[in-house]
Order: C-alpha cells, then sequence, then structure tokens
C-alpha cells in the first residue's frame, strides 16, 4: 500500500513589533535573512500547491495567529473543505482575545 500525505498544517509566528524587519530567532534558531524567517510559507508557494491561512487562537500576551492549510496540487477543494472544517470546530475566527 503507497502512503501519501493528503494535507498538511504549517504555522509561522505570532506576530512581532513592525519597527523590526524580521525576527532574528525562532524558537532560539537564527534567521540568517528576511527570507529565512519565511521559508516554510515560501517553500509551498514554490511547489504550487493550494494552501490557505485560518484563525487559530491567540498568543498570551492577545495577538492573533493562524495556521496554513496545504493541500496536494490542484486540491483547492479539499484544502477548502478542511479549513471550512476546522473552523467550523474551533470557531477561532469567531472569538476575540480575553478582555475585548
Amino acid at each position: 500500500m503507497k502512503s501519501r500525505r493528503d494535507r498538511a498544517v504549517v504555522n509561522q509566528v505570532p506576530p512581532f513589533d513592525a519597527a523590526i524587519d524580521w525576527p532574528r530567532h525562532i524558537d532560539g534558531v537564527e534567521m540568517e535573512h528576511y527570507i529565512a524567517w519565511m521559508k516554510s510559507a515560501y517553500w509551498i508557494s514554490a511547489t504550487f500547491r493550494p494552501a490557505i491561512s485560518v484563525p487559530a487562537g491567540f498568543t498570551p500576551d492577545r495577538l492573533p495567529v493562524g495556521i496554513q492549510i496545504v493541500g496536494r496540487y490542484r486540491d483547492d477543494l479539499g484544502v477548502l473543505q478542511l479549513a471550512h472544517a476546522f473552523e467550523g470546530a474551533t470557531r477561532f475566527g469567531m472569538t476575540r482575545p480575553p478582555g475585548y
């Protein structure tokens, strides 16, 4: 039986101060240039796979975070269906951070 990956979930970093060019470290790993911190996103774009970002909650500082759902080549509908199911199950897109 051949195994395959149908979809992947990717996350970047929480929002950061707009006064800095890019996060210099992520989880203790140095990001040597602007493109380094974006590699999980740009590699997906380079493969022509459909992707969508959906709300995934908030940081302890009440900043919004999301995940990127990535599908098989030309499986746009599958990605949209999974994003819809995730949003329906979590309702993150309908919530506000505590205190708002």
